[in-house]
């Protein structure tokens, strides 16, 4: 049922990350993804606060999280609307968020650590099916960031191969989607 809702939510340009779905066929989608990976806005807000507790104190990504974010709680409300919006398709978030990174000093490092964080955050609060769903759209997130503020420095680089700590783990008899894409690139040399 997903699957025709899929969104590319990070470059809809001027557009916000909601969508054009019915409020019924919203719930639908929203009702389906919980049902399938236990995610709800409990679970979403404890590994927000579980992951920022841990990339605060990152001596990479820590520092500009400590100079960028002067209020916490209100961050913490704008990720739990961003990451519902993302896992849930919920419609909450109503931001840019290629704007809010592109003037930050990030590069292709930052977004690997940030994933490496995160992947680790999410195996440790989530219960698995959940932690894969947010750790392939993690990933998709960190891409699609990475390559616009590159394009915005007038660079032009290829989607990398990320830390292989960084993928959800696979379920049983199944490879996810981020191993299997993972393993092609390895195999393409890159």
């Amino acid at each position: 049922m997903y699957l025709y809702a899929k969104v590319n939510w990070l470059r809809l340009g001027d557009r916000d990350m909601d969508t054009q779905i019915s409020e019924s066929g919203r719930d639908a989608i929203i009702d389906d993804i919980v049902a399938r990976t236990g995610i709800d806005d409990a679970l979403i807000d404890r590994l927000i606060r579980s992951f920022y507790a841990r990339a605060r104190l990152d001596p990479l990504i820590g520092p500009i999280f400590e100079e960028k974010v002067h209020d916490w709680e209100a961050h913490f409300g704008q990720m739990g609307a961003f990451w519902s919006s993302v896992a849930l398709m919920s419609g909450r978030y109503h931001g840019q968020p290629m704007a809010k990174h592109l003037p930050l000093p990030v590069d292709s490092p930052h977004f690997d650590r940030w994933l490496e964080i995160f992947a680790a955050t999410a195996r440790d609060v989530c219960p698995a099916p959940a932690a894969a769903h947010f750790l392939e759209r993690a990933h998709r997130i960190a891409d699609s960031l990475e390559l616009g503020i590159a394009f915005q420095k007038g660079e032009i680089r290829p989607k990398r191969t990320r830390p292989a700590s960084t993928f959800p783990p696979a379920q049983a008899g199944e490879a996810s989607p981020c191993a299997v894409l993972a393993v092609k690139a390895a195999r393409n040399g890159g």
